[in-house]
């Protein structure tokens, strides 16, 4: 067999360390000389609750939330694109939020929230808006899930009730509620990730406002950093999270206290190559070592 000019010597081992990438805002992902496969996070913008000056709007629902591995080519250049938080709005049904991406060779996007209404049901989204407040018989929750993927990555919205009280908005991890007694209802729960090294909660859905006539108080925000729900004019809608995904809090009534709904929180796109050993040649190696490294599969190009 022909032989390489060269001595033979012991390989040798070297890793590449564990690489996280958070990216708060829209970039570009260079993956690691040897990844060849990487784990995501990827939510999208959460929504605005919903609000009017004579009626009070529901929670706005948590940007999809998608996790999982991915295959990737080494040392290559891919987009991100983190979705922004649908605007606080003085009027009408609340804003979505922008969805997510993360565009590797199969590229995996994760929907905006779903707005809360004013007086109508919730709009879909990766986690569906509250229903907003008003006769006849209440307004349902926006789907959740919309544009379906599996695992699904958000939820429901809650309903209203057919007078002051409305839904919260979905969660990545639990539906939005309706109100019950005399407080509008709380966002859905968001989902814990331990993606950065440490346990951390995001894109929980926000709380319904409340009508100072029909209820006490409005909705918390689902936990992830969901907006709390008002009830004018004790208190005022709160936003979604900033890079949470979360749903921004539905406003109150009377319009004389009206201040507008809480913006939803915009998304966050996190990605973790894990650390890989892999062995080099110290020199010139022979045909007959380098047959026995890849058979080994030791070998790396």
């Amino acid at each position: 067999m022909p032989r390489l000019v060269g001595a033979v010597q012991a390989p040798v081992q070297e890793t590449q360390a564990e690489q996280i990438t958070i990216f708060n805002s829209t970039g570009t992902l260079t993956t690691q000389p040897r990844t060849t496969s990487l784990t995501y996070l990827v939510i999208g913008g959460g929504a605005s609750g919903g609000g009017h000056a004579q009626y009070s709007g529901g929670g706005g629902g948590a940007g999809g939330y998608r996790t999982g591995p991915t295959p990737v080519s080494s040392a290559s250049p891919y987009p991100v694109i983190v979705g922004g938080g649908g605007a606080g709005t003085a009027t009408f049904d609340g804003n979505n939020g922008s969805s997510s991406t993360l565009g590797t060779p199969t590229p995996i996007t994760s929907a905006g929230g779903g707005a809360g209404a004013y007086y109508g049901n919730g709009v879909a989204g990766g986690s569906g808006g509250g229903g907003g407040s008003g006769p006849p018989g209440g307004h349902t929750g926006g789907a959740g899930n919309t544009p379906p993927v599996n695992p699904p990555q958000g939820n429901t919205g809650g309903a209203s009730n057919g007078g002051g009280l409305t839904g919260g908005g979905g969660g990545s991890g639990a539906v939005g509620t309706a109100g019950t007694g005399s407080q509008s209802g709380p966002g859905g729960a968001g989902t814990a990730s331990s993606i950065t090294g440490s346990s951390v909660t995001r894109a929980g859905g926000g709380g319904g406002g409340c009508m100072t006539a029909w209820g006490i108080a409005g909705g918390l925000g689902g936990s992830g950093g969901g907006g709390n729900g008002a009830i004018a004019p004790s208190s005022q809608a709160v936003a979604g999270t900033v890079n949470t995904g979360s749903g921004g809090g539905g406003d109150g009534f009377p319009g004389a206290t009206f201040t507008g709904s809480g913006a939803g929180g915009s998304g966050v796109v996190i990605t973790s190559e894990p650390a890989v050993d892999y062995v080099v040649a110290s020199s010139v190696w022979d045909l007959r070592q380098v047959f026995r490294e890849v058979k080994a599969g030791n070998w790396t190009n």
